[in-house]
C-alpha cells in the first residue's frame, strides 16, 4: 500500500510529537540535546495544531512522520511574509526513512499552498546538516534564499538556519 498523507488525528499527536522529537535528537539537531527548550515545542503537536495544519504520512495504519504547514503567517510562522506559506518541523521516523514519506509530506504542503488563496510562495528554514531534506527541497524546485537565513538564538553565533523558497 502507498503512503497516504492526511491531517493528523488528535489521537496521533503524542506519537507524532515523539517521532519529531526523536528525529531531531537522534540526528543531533538540538544544540542542547535533551535539555534543549525546542524539544518541548517539537513534542507539542496539540499546541501546533491550534495555529497551523498538521499533516501525517501513514502506510498500512503505521505513522511514518509528519509536518507542520503554516498557511499564512500567524504564531507558527518563523519567516513567512504576506502571501507566503511555511513548512516547519518535517520529521520521519528513522525506521521509515528512504521510503518517500518526507517527499510526500513536502509535496502535500506545496499542494496546500497552491490551494491557499493569495499564496504565491512557500518558504522554510533548515539546518546545515539536514542534507537529506535539502535534497528533497531541491528536487521539488525549492531554491536557496541566503538573504533570508536567520538565527533563532542570536546570542549564539553558530545556529544560522538556511532558508529555501518555492514560487508557486
Amino acid at each position: 500500500m502507498d503512503i497516504a498523507i492526511r491531517p493528523a488525528d488528535a489521537a496521533e499527536y503524542e506519537a507524532l510529537g515523539e517521532i519529531t522529537a526523536q528525529a531531531y535528537l537522534r540526528d543531533g539537531l538540538l544544540d542542547f540535546g535533551e535539555s534543549d527548550s525546542y524539544l518541548g515545542e517539537l513534542r507539542d503537536v496539540a499546541g501546533r495544531s491550534a495555529a497551523a495544519d498538521i499533516l501525517v504520512a501513514v502506510r498500512n495504519g503505521a505513522l511514518l512522520g509528519g509536518v507542520t504547514f503554516v498557511p499564512a503567517g500567524g504564531p507558527m510562522a518563523d519567516i513567512a511574509r504576506p502571501g507566503e506559506a511555511e513548512i516547519r518541523m518535517l520529521a520521519v521516523d528513522r525506521a521509515a526513512r528512504g521510503q518517500g514519506a518526507g517527499e510526500a509530506l513536502v509535496r502535500a504542503c506545496v499542494e496546500r499552498a497552491r490551494a491557499t488563496a493569495g499564496c504565491f510562495r512557500i518558504v522554510l528554514s533548515t539546518q546545515r546538516t539536514m542534507l537529506a531534506a535539502h535534497r528533497i527541497y531541491e528536487r521539488l524546485g525549492f531554491v536557496r534564499t541566503p538573504e533570508r537565513d536567520w538565527n533563532p538564538l542570536p546570542h549564539l553565533d553558530d545556529i544560522t538556519l538556511l532558508t529555501y523558497q518555492l514560487t508557486l
